[in-house]
């Protein structure tokens, strides 16, 4: 018997529709008309034989089987799309030292990387992190090629390549009387999410201590992790796991942070470009709009 095969594009719009927690808004980062996710999820049903959510007036569940089949699907779309640009784009090679703020992908970067040198096994990229200052010294110096870090309002050097949210982040576990003091997780002075944390604190009239500070994001993020206090660090830097506060806590908006590559030129632009394309490319899509919709449980036989 023939096995049928499927669907790239139902699969896209399955996972989508997972991630982003219904069919409109699926629609919405696709491009296309709801009532085209719907025919593409029902074909992806008829395909397999199986339901893939569960509808009522009200909700959206993934099922059984649906839960079964977002693992395979996330991995089939990655192989088409690595396999895609492998063979659409230009060969690049060369080598580039990067500097990248640690706070930018940090829990994140390394796969990034992994991925990017399967395409690109030509371009061979030198990665240093650390933080924003220590990284423009090197790419004065000449000891880095770019740099992918934080660019200030009203600075003109750089290219704005991203802009993320601010988040006041937490331990799941962590209880904040609004009577007492913030506790407050941050790295030294100076630094902009630590600024923008406590100029917010004291717009608010918020009284807080900081109770932990780190050289590193990594520390930070272990802080927070363990439940010690609340930390601003960047949405791609949130740790898994993590609770983002907001109004609801009596905290306030942080704004965003804009991020920046630096050193770019004639030179090294062509090696440049397929680095920051894919890293924009994979950030797009570890932000869904909304957690993965939850499994239904299969009823008792």
């Amino acid at each position: 018997m023939t096995l049928p095969d499927l669907d790239i594009d139902a699969l896209r719009a399955f996972v989508t529709v997972a991630e982003a927690g219904g069919f409109t808004a699926a629609a919405e980062r696709l491009g296309r008309t709801q009532s085209a996710i719907s025919v593409k999820i029902k074909k992806l049903e008829d395909t397999l034989g199986r339901r893939l959510f569960e509808r009522t007036s009200r909700s959206l569940s993934v099922t059984h089987d649906g839960e079964l089949l977002l693992g395979y699907a996330r991995r089939l779309l990655e192989l088409n799309d690595e396999t895609v640009r492998r063979f659409a784009e230009p060969a690049a090679e060369g080598e580039l030292r990067l500097g990248v703020a640690e706070y930018f992908l940090s829990d994140h970067l390394p796969r990034v990387l992994t991925q990017f040198a399967k395409i690109y096994p030509r371009l061979h990229i030198d990665v240093r992190v650390g933080l924003c200052g220590d990284l423009v010294g090197g790419l004065d110096s000449g000891e880095l090629d770019l740099v992918i870090s934080r660019r200030d309002p009203g600075e003109t050097r750089g290219r704005g390549i991203w802009r993320e949210p601010m988040r006041w982040v937490a331990a799941p576990t962590l209880e904040l009387a609004p009577d007492a003091p913030l506790p407050f997780c941050a790295l030294p002075a100076p630094c902009v999410f630590r600024n923008r944390g406590l100029a917010a604190l004291g717009e608010i009239g918020r009284p807080w201590r900081v109770v932990y500070t780190s050289a590193s994001v990594m520390g930070v993020q272990a802080a927070v992790r363990a439940g010690l206090g609340v930390a601003v660090l960047s949405e791609s830097s949130v740790p898994d796991g993590a609770r983002r506060l907001g109004a609801e806590d009596g905290l306030p908006d942080l704004g965003e942070v804009e991020m920046a590559i630096f050193g770019e030129t004639p030179r090294n632009r062509r090696l440049a470009e397929p680095l920051v394309g894919f890293i924009l490319e994979s950030l797009s899509a570890m932000r869904p709009a909304r957690p993965v919709l939850a499994a239904v449980p299969q009823e008792a036989a």
